[in-house]
Protein backbone atom coordinates (compact mmCIF):
# COMPACT_ATOMS: atom_id res chain seq x y z
CA UNK A 1 0.00 0.00 0.00
CA UNK A 2 1.21 3.47 -0.86
CA UNK A 3 1.66 6.14 1.69
CA UNK A 4 -1.31 8.40 2.27
CA UNK A 5 -0.43 12.05 1.67
CA UNK A 6 -2.05 14.56 3.99
CA UNK A 7 -2.58 17.96 2.34
CA UNK A 8 -1.98 20.56 4.98
CA UNK A 9 -4.36 23.51 5.13
CA UNK A 10 -2.63 26.61 3.69
CA UNK A 11 -1.73 29.09 6.39
CA UNK A 12 -3.32 32.48 6.00
CA UNK A 13 -5.97 33.94 3.76
CA UNK A 14 -5.99 33.36 0.01
CA UNK A 15 -3.96 35.99 -1.83
CA UNK A 16 -4.92 37.35 -5.23
CA UNK A 17 -3.28 40.07 -7.34
CA UNK A 18 -6.09 42.43 -6.39
CA UNK A 19 -5.66 41.79 -2.68
CA UNK A 20 -1.92 42.25 -2.99
CA UNK A 21 -2.57 45.60 -4.66
CA UNK A 22 -4.88 46.64 -1.81
CA UNK A 23 -2.22 45.75 0.74
CA UNK A 24 0.34 47.92 -0.99
CA UNK A 25 -2.22 50.75 -1.25
CA UNK A 26 -2.89 50.50 2.49
CA UNK A 27 0.81 50.92 3.25
CA UNK A 28 0.83 54.20 1.30
CA UNK A 29 -1.97 55.76 3.41
CA UNK A 30 -1.17 59.04 5.16
CA UNK A 31 -2.25 58.46 8.75
CA UNK A 32 -3.74 61.55 10.37
CA UNK A 33 -5.50 63.00 7.32
CA UNK A 34 -8.84 61.33 8.07
CA UNK A 35 -10.48 60.93 11.47
CA UNK A 36 -12.42 57.95 12.76
CA UNK A 37 -15.62 60.00 12.72
CA UNK A 38 -15.23 60.77 9.03
CA UNK A 39 -14.73 57.09 8.26
CA UNK A 40 -17.80 56.16 10.31
CA UNK A 41 -19.98 58.59 8.34
CA UNK A 42 -18.55 57.32 5.07
CA UNK A 43 -19.12 53.65 5.92
CA UNK A 44 -22.77 54.29 6.79
CA UNK A 45 -23.30 55.73 3.29
CA UNK A 46 -21.43 53.06 1.31
CA UNK A 47 -24.47 50.78 0.80
CA UNK A 48 -26.10 53.47 -1.37
CA UNK A 49 -23.18 53.11 -3.80
CA UNK A 50 -23.79 49.37 -4.14
CA UNK A 51 -20.24 48.54 -3.12
CA UNK A 52 -21.36 46.65 0.01
CA UNK A 53 -24.66 45.67 1.61
CA UNK A 54 -26.10 46.57 4.98
CA UNK A 55 -24.63 43.62 6.87
CA UNK A 56 -21.15 44.29 5.51
CA UNK A 57 -21.52 47.94 6.43
CA UNK A 58 -22.53 46.91 9.96
CA UNK A 59 -19.43 44.75 10.32
CA UNK A 60 -17.18 47.47 8.94
CA UNK A 61 -18.71 49.97 11.37
CA UNK A 62 -17.98 47.57 14.24
CA UNK A 63 -14.35 47.35 13.12
CA UNK A 64 -14.00 51.14 12.97
CA UNK A 65 -15.56 51.58 16.42
CA UNK A 66 -13.21 48.93 17.81
CA UNK A 67 -10.11 50.84 16.72
CA UNK A 68 -9.20 53.60 19.14
CA UNK A 69 -9.48 57.20 17.94
CA UNK A 70 -5.77 57.93 18.52
CA UNK A 71 -4.79 55.14 16.14
CA UNK A 72 -6.01 57.36 13.29
CA UNK A 73 -3.64 60.14 14.34
CA UNK A 74 -0.10 60.48 13.07
CA UNK A 75 2.20 57.67 14.16
CA UNK A 76 -0.90 55.54 14.78
CA UNK A 77 -1.87 52.29 13.13
CA UNK A 78 -5.59 51.42 12.90
CA UNK A 79 -5.50 47.62 13.06
CA UNK A 80 -8.22 45.52 14.73
CA UNK A 81 -7.23 42.33 16.53
CA UNK A 82 -10.66 41.01 17.56
CA UNK A 83 -11.48 37.42 16.74
CA UNK A 84 -14.27 36.35 14.43
CA UNK A 85 -16.18 34.98 17.42
CA UNK A 86 -16.17 38.35 19.16
CA UNK A 87 -17.15 40.22 16.00
CA UNK A 88 -19.92 37.69 15.37
CA UNK A 89 -21.27 38.33 18.87
CA UNK A 90 -21.30 42.11 18.31
CA UNK A 91 -23.15 42.04 14.98
CA UNK A 92 -25.38 39.06 15.70
CA UNK A 93 -24.01 36.70 13.07
CA UNK A 94 -22.11 33.40 13.15
CA UNK A 95 -18.32 33.23 13.11
CA UNK A 96 -18.36 31.55 9.70
CA UNK A 97 -20.56 34.33 8.34
CA UNK A 98 -18.15 36.94 9.72
CA UNK A 99 -15.23 35.19 7.99
CA UNK A 100 -17.05 35.34 4.65
CA UNK A 101 -18.01 38.98 5.20
CA UNK A 102 -14.39 39.87 5.91
CA UNK A 103 -13.36 38.22 2.65
CA UNK A 104 -15.94 40.29 0.76
CA UNK A 105 -14.70 43.50 2.37
CA UNK A 106 -11.16 42.50 1.44
CA UNK A 107 -12.20 41.91 -2.18
CA UNK A 108 -14.02 45.28 -2.22
CA UNK A 109 -10.86 47.06 -1.11
CA UNK A 110 -12.32 48.35 2.16
CA UNK A 111 -10.02 46.39 4.49
CA UNK A 112 -6.80 44.43 4.22
CA UNK A 113 -5.95 41.40 6.31
CA UNK A 114 -2.80 39.72 7.51
CA UNK A 115 -3.30 36.28 9.05
CA UNK A 116 -0.84 34.46 11.26
CA UNK A 117 0.10 30.83 10.91
CA UNK A 118 -2.48 29.76 13.50
CA UNK A 119 -5.09 32.37 12.38
CA UNK A 120 -4.69 34.29 15.60
CA UNK A 121 -4.79 38.11 15.58
CA UNK A 122 -2.31 39.91 17.75
CA UNK A 123 -0.24 43.14 17.76
CA UNK A 124 3.54 43.44 17.71
CA UNK A 125 4.72 46.31 19.92
CA UNK A 126 8.08 47.99 20.37
CA UNK A 127 9.76 48.82 23.65
CA UNK A 128 7.62 51.95 24.07
CA UNK A 129 4.38 50.04 23.66
CA UNK A 130 3.59 51.34 20.16
CA UNK A 131 2.21 48.91 17.59
CA UNK A 132 4.76 48.37 14.86
CA UNK A 133 3.23 45.34 13.18
CA UNK A 134 0.54 42.76 13.75
CA UNK A 135 -1.78 40.21 12.32
CA UNK A 136 -5.35 41.45 12.07
CA UNK A 137 -7.78 43.62 10.12
CA UNK A 138 -6.02 46.70 8.74
CA UNK A 139 -8.23 49.80 8.16
CA UNK A 140 -5.55 51.99 6.58
CA UNK A 141 -6.90 51.37 3.09
CA UNK A 142 -10.04 53.31 4.05
CA UNK A 143 -7.82 56.31 4.71
CA UNK A 144 -6.01 55.85 1.40
CA UNK A 145 -9.28 55.58 -0.53
CA UNK A 146 -11.32 58.08 1.47
CA UNK A 147 -11.50 60.78 -1.23
CA UNK A 148 -12.38 58.22 -3.91
CA UNK A 149 -15.14 56.61 -1.85
CA UNK A 150 -16.51 59.94 -0.66
CA UNK A 151 -16.77 61.11 -4.27
CA UNK A 152 -18.68 57.94 -5.16
CA UNK A 153 -21.16 58.56 -2.34
CA UNK A 154 -21.63 62.20 -3.37
CA UNK A 155 -22.24 61.18 -6.97
CA UNK A 156 -24.72 58.46 -5.94
CA UNK A 157 -26.66 60.94 -3.82
CA UNK A 158 -26.79 63.45 -6.67
CA UNK A 159 -28.02 60.76 -9.07
CA UNK A 160 -30.66 59.63 -6.58
CA UNK A 161 -31.83 63.20 -6.12
CA UNK A 162 -32.02 63.73 -9.88
CA UNK A 163 -33.87 60.44 -10.35
CA UNK A 164 -36.40 61.32 -7.64
CA UNK A 165 -36.96 64.76 -9.15
CA UNK A 166 -37.39 63.24 -12.61
CA UNK A 167 -39.86 60.67 -11.23
CA UNK A 168 -41.92 63.37 -9.50
CA UNK A 169 -41.89 65.47 -12.66
CA UNK A 170 -42.99 62.45 -14.70
CA UNK A 171 -45.89 61.65 -12.37
CA UNK A 172 -47.03 65.27 -12.50
CA UNK A 173 -46.77 65.36 -16.28
CA UNK A 174 -48.77 62.11 -16.56
CA UNK A 175 -51.47 63.53 -14.30
CA UNK A 176 -51.58 66.77 -16.31
CA UNK A 177 -51.84 64.82 -19.56
CA UNK A 178 -54.80 62.81 -18.29
CA UNK A 179 -56.49 65.95 -17.03
CA UNK A 180 -55.93 67.60 -20.41
CA UNK A 181 -57.70 64.63 -22.01
CA UNK A 182 -60.63 65.06 -19.63
CA UNK A 183 -61.13 68.72 -20.57
CA UNK A 184 -60.28 68.35 -24.24
CA UNK A 185 -63.93 68.32 -25.28
CA UNK A 186 -63.36 70.78 -28.13
CA UNK A 187 -61.30 68.17 -29.95
CA UNK A 188 -62.83 65.36 -31.93
CA UNK A 189 -63.24 61.96 -30.30
CA UNK A 190 -60.74 60.49 -32.76
CA UNK A 191 -58.04 62.97 -31.76
CA UNK A 192 -58.69 62.39 -28.05
CA UNK A 193 -58.50 58.60 -28.48
CA UNK A 194 -55.31 58.95 -30.50
CA UNK A 195 -53.53 61.01 -27.86
CA UNK A 196 -54.91 58.85 -25.06
CA UNK A 197 -53.43 55.78 -26.73
CA UNK A 198 -50.06 57.49 -27.05
CA UNK A 199 -50.08 58.53 -23.39
CA UNK A 200 -50.85 54.98 -22.27
CA UNK A 201 -48.06 53.60 -24.47
CA UNK A 202 -45.64 56.02 -22.85
CA UNK A 203 -46.81 54.89 -19.41
CA UNK A 204 -46.34 51.24 -20.39
CA UNK A 205 -42.78 51.99 -21.51
CA UNK A 206 -41.91 53.57 -18.17
CA UNK A 207 -43.53 50.84 -16.08
CA UNK A 208 -41.98 48.14 -18.24
CA UNK A 209 -38.52 49.55 -17.59
CA UNK A 210 -38.77 48.54 -13.90
CA UNK A 211 -36.44 51.19 -12.52
CA UNK A 212 -36.22 53.77 -15.31
CA UNK A 213 -33.25 56.09 -15.50
CA UNK A 214 -33.57 59.82 -14.99
CA UNK A 215 -32.67 60.35 -18.65
CA UNK A 216 -35.60 58.19 -19.78
CA UNK A 217 -37.96 59.94 -17.37
CA UNK A 218 -36.90 63.35 -18.64
CA UNK A 219 -37.52 62.35 -22.25
CA UNK A 220 -40.90 60.84 -21.41
CA UNK A 221 -41.85 63.93 -19.39
CA UNK A 222 -40.99 66.18 -22.32
CA UNK A 223 -43.19 64.03 -24.55
CA UNK A 224 -46.12 64.23 -22.11
CA UNK A 225 -45.71 67.99 -21.89
CA UNK A 226 -45.82 68.08 -25.67
CA UNK A 227 -49.13 66.18 -25.60
CA UNK A 228 -50.56 68.68 -23.09
CA UNK A 229 -49.47 71.61 -25.24
CA UNK A 230 -51.19 70.12 -28.23
CA UNK A 231 -54.39 69.54 -26.24
CA UNK A 232 -54.24 73.09 -24.88
CA UNK A 233 -53.55 74.39 -28.39
CA UNK A 234 -50.32 76.10 -27.44
CA UNK A 235 -47.93 77.13 -30.25
CA UNK A 236 -44.92 75.08 -31.16
CA UNK A 237 -41.68 75.93 -29.46
CA UNK A 238 -38.74 77.00 -31.57
CA UNK A 239 -36.66 74.16 -30.11
CA UNK A 240 -39.10 71.60 -31.45
CA UNK A 241 -37.67 72.01 -34.93
CA UNK A 242 -34.49 70.41 -33.59
CA UNK A 243 -36.46 67.52 -32.11
CA UNK A 244 -38.55 66.83 -35.24
CA UNK A 245 -36.95 63.43 -35.71
CA UNK A 246 -37.64 62.36 -32.12
CA UNK A 247 -41.32 63.29 -31.99
CA UNK A 248 -43.83 62.19 -34.59
CA UNK A 249 -45.50 65.24 -36.09
CA UNK A 250 -49.28 65.00 -36.65
CA UNK A 251 -48.96 66.99 -39.89
CA UNK A 252 -46.36 64.88 -41.67
CA UNK A 253 -46.66 63.05 -44.93
CA UNK A 254 -43.98 61.12 -46.83
CA UNK A 255 -41.38 62.33 -44.29
CA UNK A 256 -41.96 65.95 -45.37
CA UNK A 257 -43.19 68.28 -42.65
CA UNK A 258 -46.17 70.45 -43.56
CA UNK A 259 -46.18 73.76 -41.75
CA UNK A 260 -49.57 74.48 -40.24
CA UNK A 261 -50.89 78.02 -40.14
CA UNK A 262 -53.65 77.53 -37.62
CA UNK A 263 -53.28 77.50 -33.84
CA UNK A 264 -55.57 74.44 -33.68
CA UNK A 265 -52.76 71.97 -34.23
CA UNK A 266 -54.80 68.84 -33.57
CA UNK A 267 -57.65 69.74 -35.86
CA UNK A 268 -57.82 69.31 -39.61
CA UNK A 269 -56.34 72.52 -40.98
CA UNK A 270 -57.22 71.94 -44.62
CA UNK A 271 -60.17 74.32 -44.37
CA UNK A 272 -58.51 76.84 -42.05
CA UNK A 273 -57.21 80.07 -43.57
CA UNK A 274 -55.62 82.94 -41.76
CA UNK A 275 -55.86 86.65 -42.34
CA UNK A 276 -53.03 88.93 -43.32
CA UNK A 277 -52.89 90.27 -39.76
CA UNK A 278 -52.44 86.77 -38.30
CA UNK A 279 -49.14 85.29 -37.12
CA UNK A 280 -47.14 83.88 -40.03
CA UNK A 281 -45.17 80.94 -38.73
CA UNK A 282 -43.30 80.44 -41.97
CA UNK A 283 -43.89 83.22 -44.46
CA UNK A 284 -41.39 81.85 -46.98
CA UNK A 285 -43.49 78.73 -47.46
CA UNK A 286 -46.87 80.45 -47.48
CA UNK A 287 -48.97 80.82 -50.59
CA UNK A 288 -48.47 83.75 -52.97
CA UNK A 289 -51.64 85.57 -51.86
CA UNK A 290 -50.83 85.07 -48.19
CA UNK A 291 -47.22 86.12 -48.79
CA UNK A 292 -48.34 89.29 -50.59
CA UNK A 293 -50.75 90.13 -47.77
CA UNK A 294 -48.07 89.52 -45.17
CA UNK A 295 -45.56 91.77 -46.95
CA UNK A 296 -48.25 94.41 -47.37
CA UNK A 297 -49.00 94.30 -43.65
CA UNK A 298 -45.30 94.61 -42.87
CA UNK A 299 -45.01 97.72 -45.04
CA UNK A 300 -48.06 99.20 -43.36
CA UNK A 301 -46.66 98.51 -39.91
CA UNK A 302 -43.28 100.03 -40.78
CA UNK A 303 -45.00 103.19 -41.96
CA UNK A 304 -47.10 103.29 -38.82
CA UNK A 305 -44.04 102.94 -36.63
CA UNK A 306 -42.75 106.18 -38.06
CA UNK A 307 -45.85 108.02 -36.89
CA UNK A 308 -45.90 109.71 -33.49
CA UNK A 309 -47.28 107.36 -30.85
CA UNK A 310 -50.57 108.34 -29.25
CA UNK A 311 -51.34 106.19 -26.26
CA UNK A 312 -54.94 106.28 -25.01
CA UNK A 313 -55.50 108.36 -21.95
CA UNK A 314 -58.35 106.33 -20.43
CA UNK A 315 -57.11 103.75 -17.93
CA UNK A 316 -59.03 101.12 -16.02
CA UNK A 317 -58.70 99.81 -12.48
CA UNK A 318 -57.04 96.47 -11.81
CA UNK A 319 -60.27 95.16 -10.26
CA UNK A 320 -62.09 95.88 -13.53
CA UNK A 321 -59.48 93.89 -15.45
CA UNK A 322 -59.82 90.92 -13.08
CA UNK A 323 -63.62 91.11 -13.32
CA UNK A 324 -63.52 91.33 -17.12
CA UNK A 325 -60.96 88.55 -17.61
CA UNK A 326 -62.00 85.46 -15.62
CA UNK A 327 -59.42 83.52 -17.64
CA UNK A 328 -56.78 84.95 -15.29
CA UNK A 329 -58.35 83.01 -12.44
CA UNK A 330 -58.80 79.96 -14.63
CA UNK A 331 -55.08 79.79 -15.39
CA UNK A 332 -54.05 80.68 -11.83
CA UNK A 333 -52.74 84.15 -12.75
CA UNK A 334 -55.00 86.38 -10.64
CA UNK A 335 -52.88 89.51 -9.96
CA UNK A 336 -52.77 91.51 -6.75
CA UNK A 337 -51.06 94.49 -8.36
CA UNK A 338 -50.19 95.88 -11.76
CA UNK A 339 -46.67 94.51 -11.31
CA UNK A 340 -48.10 91.01 -10.88
CA UNK A 341 -50.12 91.43 -14.07
CA UNK A 342 -47.06 92.61 -15.99
CA UNK A 343 -45.01 89.65 -14.73
CA UNK A 344 -47.76 87.25 -15.85
CA UNK A 345 -47.68 88.54 -19.45
CA UNK A 346 -45.14 85.96 -20.77
CA UNK A 347 -47.20 83.13 -19.29
CA UNK A 348 -50.44 84.55 -20.67
CA UNK A 349 -48.80 84.74 -24.09
CA UNK A 350 -47.79 81.11 -23.79
CA UNK A 351 -51.32 80.04 -22.88
CA UNK A 352 -52.83 82.07 -25.71
CA UNK A 353 -50.19 81.17 -28.29
CA UNK A 354 -48.80 84.68 -28.78
CA UNK A 355 -45.28 84.91 -30.15
CA UNK A 356 -42.45 86.67 -28.38
CA UNK A 357 -42.16 89.19 -31.21
CA UNK A 358 -45.83 90.21 -30.90
CA UNK A 359 -45.52 90.58 -27.14
CA UNK A 360 -42.32 92.63 -27.36
CA UNK A 361 -43.82 94.94 -29.97
CA UNK A 362 -46.92 95.50 -27.85
CA UNK A 363 -44.79 96.41 -24.83
CA UNK A 364 -42.64 98.78 -26.89
CA UNK A 365 -45.62 100.67 -28.31
CA UNK A 366 -48.08 100.56 -25.42
CA UNK A 367 -45.94 100.25 -22.32
CA UNK A 368 -45.90 97.35 -19.87
CA UNK A 369 -49.17 98.15 -18.08
CA UNK A 370 -51.32 98.76 -21.15
CA UNK A 371 -49.71 95.86 -23.00
CA UNK A 372 -50.54 93.59 -20.05
CA UNK A 373 -54.19 94.67 -20.29
CA UNK A 374 -54.19 94.04 -24.04
CA UNK A 375 -52.70 90.58 -23.59
CA UNK A 376 -55.27 89.81 -20.87
CA UNK A 377 -58.11 90.85 -23.19
CA UNK A 378 -56.62 88.68 -25.94
CA UNK A 379 -56.36 85.71 -23.57
CA UNK A 380 -59.99 86.11 -22.50
CA UNK A 381 -61.26 86.29 -26.06
CA UNK A 382 -59.11 83.33 -27.06
CA UNK A 383 -60.44 81.37 -24.09
CA UNK A 384 -63.98 82.19 -25.21
CA UNK A 385 -63.01 81.15 -28.78
CA UNK A 386 -63.97 84.60 -30.05
CA UNK A 387 -60.46 84.92 -31.50
CA UNK A 388 -58.81 82.16 -33.54
CA UNK A 389 -55.48 83.93 -34.01
CA UNK A 390 -54.41 85.51 -30.69
CA UNK A 391 -51.10 86.71 -32.12
CA UNK A 392 -52.80 88.44 -35.01
CA UNK A 393 -55.39 89.98 -32.69
CA UNK A 394 -52.69 91.40 -30.40
CA UNK A 395 -50.84 92.81 -33.40
CA UNK A 396 -54.06 94.48 -34.55
CA UNK A 397 -54.44 96.04 -31.09
CA UNK A 398 -50.85 97.22 -31.26
CA UNK A 399 -51.45 98.81 -34.66
CA UNK A 400 -54.47 100.64 -33.26
CA UNK A 401 -52.42 101.82 -30.31
CA UNK A 402 -49.75 103.16 -32.67
CA UNK A 403 -52.44 105.03 -34.61
CA UNK A 404 -54.02 106.35 -31.43
CA UNK A 405 -57.27 104.45 -32.07
CA UNK A 406 -57.10 101.86 -29.29
CA UNK A 407 -59.76 102.00 -26.55
CA UNK A 408 -58.98 99.20 -24.12
CA UNK A 409 -61.34 100.62 -21.51
CA UNK A 410 -64.30 99.89 -23.79
CA UNK A 411 -63.17 96.30 -24.24
CA UNK A 412 -62.69 95.84 -20.48
CA UNK A 413 -66.08 97.25 -19.56
CA UNK A 414 -67.74 95.32 -22.39
CA UNK A 415 -66.24 92.03 -21.24
CA UNK A 416 -67.15 92.77 -17.62
CA UNK A 417 -70.75 93.48 -18.59
CA UNK A 418 -70.88 90.31 -20.66
CA UNK A 419 -69.60 88.25 -17.74
CA UNK A 420 -72.15 89.83 -15.42
CA UNK A 421 -74.97 88.93 -17.79
CA UNK A 422 -73.75 85.35 -18.06
CA UNK A 423 -73.57 85.02 -14.27
CA UNK A 424 -77.06 86.55 -13.90
CA UNK A 425 -78.61 84.19 -16.41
Amino acid sequence: MGKTQMNQRPAGRRITPQRAHFRRLAESAEIGTVTRGQLAILVQSLPCVGLINGTESHLLMALINTAQADTFDKSGRPIVFKSNQQLAFEIGRSAGRVSRLLSRLFDAGLITMQDSGNYKRYPVRNGEGEITDGCGVDLRILIARYNELDELVTKARAEKKAADAAARRYRGALRNARQALAIGAEHSARIVRLIEGRIERVRDIVEGAGKPSSHLLRRVTALLDWFVERMMRLPRRSEEALEARKVTCPHAENDIHKQTTTPYLLADSSQERRSADAEQLNSLKAGSASQWAFEESLRRRRSELKRPQHLPQAMVALQDVVRAVPALKTYGLTPNSWADLARAVPLMCRFAGISEDARRRAVDLMGEQQAAVAVAVTLEKYDRQDVKSPGGYLRALTDRAAAGELHLARSIFGLAARNSLEVTH
